[in-house]
Formats: C-alpha cells, structure tokens, sequence
C-alpha cells in the first residue's frame, strides 16, 4: 500500500548542485531545465516575501525592534534561499537517474483497469491495512482501507483508497488516494485528496494534487516487473508533488508483527519538495507493503494487521 502521509515522501538527494553536468545528457536536459525554472521561481518567492516583511519591519516606530525585524527577516531570506538551492540539487540528482527525460506520459483510458493485482501492490476492495509506529512523540496508527469506490481522472477509472492516520488517538491525517492498474500490469498514481487535521480541523492541503489539473502528471507506484536499478516517478506536480523511487533489492527478509517474509521488494524514494528525506519500503509479494523505515523522520510503520469484509 501507499505509505502514510505522516511519513512520507522520501531517497537522500546529496549530490552537488551540477553533478547532472556528467551524466551524459548534460544541465540543457528537459528535466533540469524545468528544475532551473524551479529555482528561479522558488527564489523570486523567497525575495518577494523578503520585500513584504521589510515592509513590515518600516512600519514598527521602536527603534530596537526595528532593527531585530530587520535581522529576522534577512535570516528567513538565507533560510528560503538555501532552501532553494538544496531543492535544486534534489531535483537534479532524480534527473540524472531519469536520464533527464521529460515526465509526460501519454494515458489511454482503454489501457488501464480497476483490477489492481499487481503482487507487490495488491488493492482488493474491502481490504484494510493496519500500520504502527512507536515514534518520540507517541503512537501512530495508520489505516489504509481500499474502498469500493472509484473516481474517473483523465478519463481513467481509479480505485479509491482512504488512508488515516492517527497519533495517540487523535486523528492527524484524511486523505483519499486514486490508483489504476495498465495491460502489462504497472500500478499507476492518480491522485491523492490529503487533508492535515490539528484539533480535529484541517490545517493544510499540502500534497494534494490530481492527474491533468494544473499540469500534474500521473506515475507509477509500482511497476509490473521491477529490476534493481530501476528508476521512476511516482507523482509530479512542480513544488507540491514530486515523490520519485528506485528499486534496491528482490530478495530482503523482513519481519514485522503480522508475519515474516522472504523475497520482498526493496526501494528508497525521495522527494524535490523536501530534499534530504530518506524512506526505505518493503513490500511482501502478495501482500504489499509491510515495513516503511522512515530515517528523516525518525518513523518505522510495521504491519501489523490485514482485515478483509
């Protein structure tokens, strides 16, 4: 299953900023040009909030506090801009894995189903996932339920899959996830619906995003016939959704407290929007993901129970 959304979204991005330079295709590539574009917008933002917080810090008559204003914001203007730069060379270094092709693939309804059987990543509909992970802040529980229900992007029919998390009790997560199956058995990623709750209300929409709606491109979540080495997007939608994977190994062994399992797929995923997050999945044939290491952010989600109507 998809991980949590407490977790996520995750491969150490430490290259340089021009490592892409000797790749063989070179920073003039469709995928760093678009990842230079992201930079400049990223720093016109940065500078422009600059600008708007300098504005503020004028309007404050106290001399002292003026001058403390001013320091702040030159400070949260270093912070954006380093901020910037290491989402350049996040981007940059899945470029140089992708070859620096372009992400646009070309979705025929006529080849996708409903019928995700793929055996890393089975969506039977009625069947929920329990995760768990013991974290300094206390108990996470993540549900991920593959519902009966299904919503048509870019003409596709998708399965819908609700996944919630909650942390000592209390909700934190809501989020709907759309996914469909192509003829030689590829899962692919739609979508997600993704609410973060404080207090029982929703505080941020970050990471929402849907195929074809403001130039977001659909990817793969898991392919049919994965090799070590293997490379691919798994969502992109510029600055909101750039999750990106690369498959380690075939053959781990991994115990967790609903079973142990031999011969489970490995990969590692990382993210443009947040550089530097690092997230190792496991995922059993037959019955999907069953251990999620999340090293940034400290998380290790462990199935630990599967139910079915």
């Amino acid at each position: 299953m998809k991980p949590s959304n407490s977790v996520l979204r995750s491969v150490a991005c430490v290259s340089v900023v021009f490592l892409v330079a000797n790749a063989g295709f070179g920073q003039n590539s469709a995928c760093s040009a678009t990842a230079d574009g992201a930079l400049h917008s990223c720093e016109a933002g940065a500078r422009s909030d600059d600008l708007l917080a300098l504005a503020k810090c004028t309007n404050e008559s106290d001399a002292p506090r003026r001058s403390a204003c001013r320091n702040r914001a030159q400070a949260d203007l270093k912070d954006a801009l380093d901020q910037c730069s290491a989402q350049l060379s996040a981007r940059r270094q899945i470029c140089q894995f992708l070859g620096g092709k372009r992400w646009d693939p070309e979705i025929n309804a006529a080849n996708f189903s409903t019928n995700i059987d793929n055996p890393y990543f089975p969506l039977k509909p009625g069947t929920t996932y329990e995760y768990q992970a013991h974290t300094a802040d206390g108990l996470i529980t993540n549900f991920v339920a593959v519902t009966h229900k299904t919503k048509m992007i870019l003409g596709v029919t998708c399965v819908e899959v609700h996944d919630t998390v909650f942390l000592n009790g209390r909700k934190t997560e809501d989020t709907l996830d759309w996914y469909a199956q192509d003829r030689d058995g590829n899962v692919w990623y739609f979508g997600e619906d993704s609410e973060g709750l404080t207090h029982g209300r929703v505080s941020s929409l970050e990471g929402s995003w849907t195929a074809g709606v403001d130039g977001a491109e659909p990817g793969i979540i898991m392919e049919a016939h994965p090799k070590v080495g293997d490379a691919y997007r798994q969502e992109l939608l510029l600055n909101e959704a750039e999750d990106f994977a690369r498959v380690l190994s075939l053959d781990k062994s991994i115990k967790v407290p609903f079973g142990s399992f031999d011969d489970c797929l490995e990969t590692t995923e990382s993210s443009g929007v947040e550089p530097g997050a690092v997230e190792f999945k496991f995922y059993a044939p037959g019955v999907g993901v069953v251990f999620d290491n999340d090293v940034s952010g400290k998380e290790k989600d462990s199935l630990v129970e599967v139910i079915t109507e």
